[in-house]
């Protein structure tokens, strides 16, 4: 007795119009009926709890493209850092190689499902940038439902998605075959190798070569983890970024890290180096007057700012903090500043994910608290712009969120009417309108 290895797609190698016509038909009575049976749905299990996941996440199979995370220099600082990065020449002999006469892309991932290199047939690639198939991009299943690197990764297991079997329908074109990666030391899921591309992917070869790809560069990974032990570095030493980083999102208290290590802050010294860093953004100094205002709840002498910045200067050196006025005499970059220019770029989720918590949360100080809304205010305004539900969802899971009305109005405004996360929404917003508003 043969036994049908559930992770493929096409055992037969081909797919046939009434295997397509009957998984449209699935798919249609899926969203359309809130999740409930089909009875006689002749969808693969795997395929069929996906489409149920991605229902459940608020994914519209008509929705807009995958949304691009990361561009340009962040894309190629976030690539070289990436362990994966050191494997790329063994996926692009095994596979990349041959993905031009093939008709076939190759992408990798990291453990999110954000695509971090796309290469292969220059044709297809240029096809599949209209559903954001794109180096940047982000296909966890989470996001865009159900597709092979997105659902290997959900998973942890090697996966084929044919053509219809896709959730999203701009998706369903096309085919593809995936498999996770993991770090072979420490068991760590590290990303994805997908192959993209017309029906011929689905066919059992295709998931082969990509396991057998897979195999090869783990192999790589742990030869290249027992030079490191040997003392023989397989690759130059990272380098610590050159410019100081503070970071106060989520955190009690500031942790500076500089090229030489990290220093965890008192909370009156986090508010002090925010402060000048929020103050350098405008290339502007600060008196002892002027900080000691936006630090201290009401009157404060400027003689305590004095001694406090006496202190941290003494802590951190002249060479970061000067005097007369008191400024910052060194680049200085801050996870504040970082989420700012990503929001600014449109990059919203990527923004969303970098946001841990707001700033300094137990910090009283004028200036800091000033900040702190700011931000918040910015993130707010940029999720209900999108409006997406995958954003409005990360979000409504935020602190900030439990009592705008507005967030869970938009929220149940984008989610389908199949959803089962509209009756949580719809009755936090209920709440929120019965409860008297304090006069």
């Amino acid at each position: 007795m043969t036994t049908v290895n559930p992770w493929l797609a096409l055992p037969d190698g081909a797919p046939t119009p009434i295997v397509t016509r009957r998984l449209r038909a699935a798919h249609e009575a899926l969203v359309t009926r809130g999740g409930r049976p089909v009875v006689g749905h002749h969808v693969r299990p795997v395929v069929w709890d996906s489409w149920r996941r991605s229902l459940g996440n608020g994914v519209d199979p008509d929705g807009v493209p995958a949304p691009v995370d990361l561009l340009d220099d962040d894309l190629v600082a976030y690539r070289e850092a990436h362990p994966l990065a050191a494997v790329m020449p063994v996926i692009r002999r095994l596979l990349v190689a041959d993905a031009e006469a093939d008709k076939m892309i190759v992408a990798v991932t990291d453990a999110a499902g954000r695509m971090l290199w796309v290469e292969g047939d220059r044709q297809l690639r240029s096809q599949a940038e209209r559903m954001h198939f794109v180096a940047g991009s982000r296909w966890g299943e989470d996001v865009v439902g159900t597709n092979a690197p997105g659902t290997a990764l959900a998973l942890d297991t090697p996966v084929q998605i044919y053509g219809s079997e896709h959730y999203s329908r701009t998706v369903q074109p096309w085919s593809c075959s995936a498999a996770p990666v993991h770090d072979p030391v420490t068991g760590v899921l590290l990303g994805a190798i997908d192959v993209t591309g017309g029906d011929h992917v689905a066919s059992p070869h295709v998931l082969t070569l990509v396991r057998a790809t897979v195999a090869a560069a783990e192999s790589e990974l742990r030869w290249l983890h027992r030079e490191q032990l040997s003392g023989v570095p397989a690759l130059p030493p990272r380098r610590r970024p050159a410019t100081p980083l503070l970071e106060v999102l989520g955190r009690e208290r500031a942790r500076l890290t500089t090229p030489t290590g990290r220093t965890e802050l008192s909370l009156r010294h986090s508010e002090l180096v925010l402060l000048l860093a929020e103050a350098a953004v405008t290339g502007e100094g600060r008196s002892a007057e002027q900080l000691a205002a936006e630090v201290h709840v009401g009157d404060a002498a400027a003689v305590t700012v004095r001694a406090e910045l006496s202190r941290l200067r003494k802590l951190l050196g002249e060479d970061l903090v000067g005097s007369r006025p008191y400024r910052l005499t060194a680049p200085l970059d801050t996870d504040l500043d970082q989420v700012r220019r990503l929001l600014a770029r449109g990059a919203v989720a990527t923004a969303l994910e970098r946001y841990p918590g707001p700033v300094l949360p137990r910090s009283e100080a004028p200036g800091v608290r000033a900040a702190r809304a700011r931000l918040t205010g910015s993130l707010r305004a940029a999720v209900l712009r999108a409006p997406r539900p995958d954003l409005l969802l990360r979000w409504s899971r935020l602190p900030e969120a439990a009592d705008d009305a507005a967030v869970w109005q938009a929220l149940l405004d984008v989610l389908p009417l199949s959803s089962p996360r509209r009756a949580a929404a719809a009755n936090q917003l209920l709440r929120l309108r019965r409860t008297p508003r304090p006069r």
